[in-house]
């Protein structure tokens, strides 16, 4: 009997079924604030937007084809994670694309080599079957870079062999946790990396040669000299960063603009 007094009432929670149909029309606000911080993202690590230019919430929202709230949402994660900076305060504050300097491009360098150290270190720990199978990867995409190295041409090319690399040791092995943090701060080296690889292409072979040491000791299942070998790569990047800044200048500092301002 109660059975059957429940049948009527089923037809009642039809109205709640619209929602079901949501995704077919306009993605809820958190689709739009996670395409905009996408595409933000891309476009500065990529150089579109150049080191130091002012951003405009309102003609970015123009070209993505979105409000603006979800553009101020995406902007602040954007500032929050370093790839985006502010100028001033009050009503004169103003976001622009994050400099790349010389002492920021240290820092980056270095938390990225004790991340990808750690995935090293892991790697290593890996058992031997995996260890080898990741090390014949590795040496393949090194060999590419040592082609590139001879031939001493396209740029574009060592980037992406080089990033390559070092995400095969890392995204292949690492718990979430790890991976959630090195795919917020890797992207930042990137940047560096993308503006500066013309001028970093003669050194392609000492990368070449700093990379066999992280197979190596991945190869050997050693988690103390695979963790070294990957820090002292970052490491030493970084000087080269350095040193190549010191030749050619920061990108996008204002900092002698705002001095001459006041």
């Amino acid at each position: 009997m109660p059975a059957p007094a429940r049948q009527p009432r089923a037809p009642r929670s039809a109205p709640a079924r619209p929602a079901a149909r949501a995704p077919l029309g306009d993605a809820p606000p958190q689709d739009h604030v996670s395409r905009a911080y996408a595409e933000l993202r891309r476009i500065i690590v990529w150089g579109q937007l150049p080191p130091g230019s002012r951003i405009s919430e309102r003609i970015i929202a123009d070209r993505l084809k979105l409000s603006r709230t979800p553009v101020r949402s995406a902007l602040h994660r954007l500032e929050q994670e370093g790839f985006v900076a502010s100028t001033g305060v009050g009503r004169e504050r103003r976001l622009i694309v994050a400099p790349l300097t010389m002492h920021d491009g240290q820092e980056v360098f270095t938390i990225v080599g004790h991340l990808e150290g750690l995935a090293a270190r892991t790697a290593a720990e890996l058992p031997a079957q995996r260890r080898k199978a990741l090390v014949l990867q590795l040496r393949a995409v090194n060999d590419a870079l040592a082609t590139q190295a001879r031939k001493k041409g396209n740029a574009t090319r060592f980037f992406e062999l080089d990033i390559e690399f070092h995400r095969l040791y890392v995204e292949e092995v690492v718990g979430p946790r790890l991976l959630a943090l090195h795919r917020a701060i890797k992207p930042q080296s990137e940047r560096y990396i993308r503006l500066y690889v013309s001028v970093l292409l003669d050194q392609i072979a000492t990368s070449v040669r700093e990379h066999e040491r992280i197979a190596a000791s991945i190869a050997r299942g050693d988690p103390e000299a695979a963790q070294q070998a990957v820090e002292t790569n970052w490491r030493n990047a970084a000087e080269r960063l350095t040193q190549i800044i010191a030749q050619h200048g920061e990108r996008g500092s204002w900092r002698g603009w705002e001095t001459d301002a006041d």
